[in-house]
């Protein structure tokens, strides 16, 4: 079953790359990994570049919801940690990433805290192992540790908020990507400030 442009993410029949037959033969679903970033129309995605209201950190604040964990890499956590551990308001997304699992991928820490678990040795090996895990899916977020997992072939969905603004600077996403993705479309969402939310799977 295919999702339309327009339809949202709902119970379908999951990609054949999502199913484990293990050893009993009895067939199960890999958790989706789960990549979403905010770009400008040139392509920047320095998180200062763009904008937010409430709509966005709402819509935002839902998404990872979808995930049972988030996946980021050293200086994501860090940045990410520094902004939203223990919120005094009301804000969303701020409560939904503090109560989030999370796994940190790093090879210079040597804890983390923050209802967090370390993730060392092979990456791809480590993913995967997560992503056999039973659960609703991983979301992932950042730059660099993104761009390794679509190397190994391991993101299996892509969403891209882009924002109607020119930044006139980089960083660019995926910048030394060493082979071509090709993206499918399934869904669109437009927002009030001019804001469009597009997740797309890879053609496989």
């Amino acid at each position: 079953m295919e999702r339309g442009v327009d339809e949202p993410f709902g119970d379908v029949m999951p990609h054949p790359r999502l199913l484990v037959f293990p050893v009993d033969g009895t067939l199960t679903k890999m958790r989706p990994l789960r990549y979403s970033i905010n770009v400008t129309l040139d392509g920047c995605c320095d998180h200062r570049a763009g904008f937010s209201d409430e709509e966005l950190h709402r819509r935002a604040a839902d998404s990872l919801a979808e995930a049972d964990a988030l996946l980021f890499g050293r200086v994501t956590y860090e940045m990410m940690e520094a902004a939203f551990r223990s919120p005094t308001g009301t804000d969303p997304f701020a409560r939904t990433i503090d109560a989030a699992k999370k796994y940190v991928v790093s090879s210079t820490l040597d804890r983390v805290d923050w209802n967090a678990e370390l993730v060392r040795g092979d990456l791809g090996e480590a993913v995967q192992k997560l992503k056999q895990q039973p659960g609703k899916g991983l979301f992932v977020g950042g730059v660099k540790l993104p761009l390794a997992l679509a190397e190994l072939g391991l993101i299996d969905e892509y969403e891209f908020v882009v924002h109607p603004t020119l930044a006139g600077h980089g960083p660019t996403l995926f910048a030394g990507l060493s082979k071509r993705i090709d993206l499918k479309l399934v869904s669109r969402l437009e927002y009030g400030s001019g804001a469009v939310a597009m997740r797309y799977e890879p053609r496989r």
